[in-house]
């Protein structure tokens, strides 16, 4: 029986067990009622800056359908204003 418990490693062993009872003790701290409580607050925090992180998309998104709609308002315009100048120059070619 002796020769067996000459064959342990006691380190690794040891370890082992340290590792157990880290992750046990882990466990509870982490199921407490206090880290529910941080839980809670963490989740509340990332729901706010969600909140302000959509309406900063939405107001760049209303931004870039401005910027979309006056382009292309401003081609349409240069298009009307070119497009006299090519009949104009057909005409005088003929």
């Amino acid at each position: 029986m002796l020769n067996c418990l000459k064959c342990i490693d006691w380190k690794k062993t040891g370890i082992f067990a340290a590792g157990v009872l880290f992750g046990t003790a882990g466990i509870k701290i982490l199921s407490s009622r206090d880290a529910k409580k941080v839980y809670t607050n963490c989740t509340a925090a990332a729901l706010r800056a969600k909140k302000c992180v959509m309406k900063t998309a939405a107001v760049i998104q209303e931004n870039a359908e401005d910027i979309y709609a006056e382009a292309q308002q401003i081609n349409e315009e240069r298009e009307a204003a070119e497009a006299p100048v090519e009949d104009e120059k057909e005409t005088a070619e003929a």
